[in-house]
């Protein structure tokens, strides 16, 4: 895609990573920054009185099955009717300079909150933020197609949505699905014991960034994010499993600690059987490394007993990924075992041999 230059009125591409500070979900904000900021929504619960899972309704605390405690994918609602909605939103900066490649991203990305509660989503709304008198609406355009293709490959009806004129270009979902409540997945449903399986592999974030310093497409990259964890989520159901996570902004260590405090046990890592995009390493020793990333390993370092594994395997497991798999606990067929959940280890939620 390319636009003209007002000054030469020459044909320039148009490099949608360059209008953003950060990209794709590297630029969450900081996940204890974050935790902070919605610590006052939880009220203390009375004594002797079970916490509420969110901001519920006086008498609807039942029905509230999944709300603010754990910082889990989606808000979970029982229905009354033997099914439950799946509410989720998310939308991020570019992390591609294809504009329709950034929807397919992006999308896949926001189902992936509905799969990770073991879900279906069944409608998707646009959030689209442009910087209207910077970038031409047929790029926005171009946002909205690639995700439309996306919803429709999974199922997914896209209703309209909201825009609104913005510095930088933003651009995600909000998404409702349904997911029965007997058979939920969630963060806080880990036991000792169990497997724990990785359903895509790390490095998008460092790829990610080496694209946008450098301009270099890496396809296999864009692939695997456009890649809906529709077939992962059915997999983990019928395994049995209860819990999971899907591994975005926080990384993997980031998101298998707040698995493992949510259900009280300590996970165990396997460094060397964690799958790694082809270029990652190669692009990490060359410096390729989002702040993202270091930031999400600095929240996990008080919480990381890192056996003798080294700062670059340790900023790999970090990488802020961007539409990544999901993390099940349990074993799925044709997904690597990555480490295992064990009793609660004094001062560790993550340990790495």
């Amino acid at each position: 895609m390319k636009t003209v230059g007002p000054a030469t009125g020459s044909a320039a591409p148009v490099r949608l990573t360059s209008y953003a500070r950060g990209g794709g979900c590297a630029c969450k904000i900081p996940p204890g920054e974050l935790e902070a900021m919605v610590a006052g929504l939880l009220p203390p619960p009375s004594p002797g009185q079970t916490p509420s899972p969110g901001q519920a309704l006086d008498g609807d605390e039942d029905r509230l099955l999944v709300g603010l405690d754990d910082g889990d994918d989606a808000a979970v609602v029982r229905t009354g009717d033997g099914t439950a909605v799946v509410s989720t939103a998310d939308f991020f900066t570019p992390v591609v300079d294809d504009a329709r490649d950034w929807g397919r991203i992006a999308a896949a990305n926001a189902l992936s909150d509905v799969y990770a509660m073991g879900g279906r989503p069944l409608v998707g709304l646009n959030l689209l933020g442009w910087p209207r008198d910077v970038l031409p609406a047929e790029l926005a355009g171009e946002v909205l197609a690639g995700a439309l293709d996306v919803a429709r490959a999974a199922g997914c009806l896209v209703g309209g949505g909201h825009s609104i004129d913005s510095p930088e270009p933003l651009y995600g979902m909000a998404v409702t699905g349904l997911v029965d409540p007997d058979r939920l997945l969630r963060n806080d449903a880990g036991r000792p014991g169990v497997p724990l399986t990785l359903t895509k592999p790390l490095g998008v974030g460092i790829l990610n960034n080496r694209h946008k310093r450098t301009g270099e497409v890496f396809a296999h990259a864009v692939a695997v994010m456009a890649a809906l964890n529709d077939k992962a989520s059915a997999a983990a159901l019928e395994a049995g499993a209860v819990c999971a996570t899907d591994v975005t902004g926080f990384g993997l260590l980031g998101h298998l600690h707040k698995l493992a405090r949510a259900s009280r046990v300590t996970a165990v890592v396997d460094a060397a059987a964690v799958p790694v995009l082809d270029g990652a390493r190669e692009s990490l020793r060359a410096g390729y490394v989002s702040g993202g990333t270091r930031r999400n390993l600095d929240w996990v370092r008080p919480h990381l007993d890192a056996g003798r594994a080294g700062e670059d395997q340790l900023q790999l497991l970090a990488d802020a990924q961007t539409s990544g798999g999901l993390l099940v606990a349990g074993e799925i067929p044709g997904h690597p075992v990555i480490g295992e959940l064990v009793p609660a280890v004094a001062g560790a939620t993550l340990v790495i041999r």
